[in-house]
């Protein structure tokens, strides 16, 4: 190969390594709740949360609380809820069934933006939330084991389902 023509491929080169991470969709919300209540129905809830119930949970769960955020359903058996974090430097929306006793069922990501750090879909790392509830230890390293390379999406994922069963116990399980 000459000179000239590795130089016609460089920019090709350069181009698809700085080529922005697209959004990989591999569930939408309607798919995750058939997946985790079979063909139950499913009411949506108004999560309207007082400023009183943020600034609990926000004490309680250690993270954030984003106004609008957090969708969530009623189901026979327990709670859907779809909410959203920043992996790195783009959201990742995930999916979370709660049993009727408020402990995980299961979790699925439906949507990644980020270029690299995927492997938080894992389904054996997913699966280390099932049946925790609110008040568990939820945090990389204690209770939670993290994926190399995916360390500030498990983190965030992580933060997530926490404030999440923050939310329930303090705004859905009192009422």
């Amino acid at each position: 190969m000459s000179i000239s023509s590795r130089l016609v491929y460089l920019p090709v080169a350069a181009l698809s390594v700085c080529a922005p991470a697209q959004a990989l969709v591999y569930m939408s919300v309607e798919d995750a709740q058939k997946l985790m209540f079979g063909e139950q129905a499913l009411t949506p809830l108004t999560l309207a949360l007082s400023p009183e119930q943020s600034a609990a949970i926000e004490k309680d769960a250690g993270a954030k609380v984003f106004a609008g955020s957090l969708r969530a359903w009623k189901a026979n058996d327990g709670y859907f809820f779809v909410d959203a974090v920043i992996g790195k430097h783009d959201l990742i929306t995930y999916a979370v069934a709660l049993g009727t006793d408020g402990k995980v069922r299961q979790v699925e990501v439906l949507e990644y933006r980020e270029a690299y750090g995927g492997d938080v879909r894992n389904p054996r790392w997913l699966a280390q939330f099932k049946g925790k509830q609110h008040g568990d230890e939820l945090r990389i390293g204690e209770g939670i084991q993290n994926v190399s390379g995916a360390t500030l999406s498990c983190e965030h994922v992580t933060d997530g389902i926490r404030r999440l069963l923050a939310t329930y116990a303090i705004a859905i399980a009192q009422h």
